[in-house]
């Protein structure tokens, strides 16, 4: 039974930062690409961050380049989604997912390619 499990959300003043962590169980943990989707109220699920199976490589969304970073822990089975000079915009629940596939820069865009979604975590950036 695959599990994803966020956690590290919360409220934050603008400017400050935060860490996503996602633990990962029931899968083969280097055989995925694990992603970070957003969803604010009113609005569409968005892509966040995308981290390749090795580690290596990562893909941002514009709206969080230079500020999020995107890592994995191989020992542990974890994601983890850095945050730093947060915004009020950056305010939604935060999901992290896995895609038993190597995903490029469009396919790690797409939440579709994703088979495996953790529940969320509230992030909320007060101004």
């Amino acid at each position: 039974q695959v599990q994803l499990v966020e956690s590290g959300g919360g409220l934050v003043q603008a400017g400050g930062s935060l860490r996503l962590s996602c633990a990962a169980s029931g899968l083969t943990f280097g055989s995925i690409t694990m992603g970070w989707f957003r969803q604010a109220p009113g609005k569409e699920r968005e892509f966040v961050a995308a981290i390749s199976r090795s580690g290596v490589t990562t893909y941002y969304a514009d709206s969080v380049k230079g500020r999020f970073t995107a890592s994995r822990d191989s020992a542990k089975n974890t994601v983890s989604l850095q945050m730093n000079s947060l915004k009020p915009e950056d305010t939604a629940v935060y999901y992290c997912a896995a895609a038993p596939d190597g995903l490029g820069y469009g396919g790690s865009r797409d939440h579709r390619r994703y088979d495996y979604w953790g529940q969320g975590t509230q992030v909320t950036v007060s101004s």
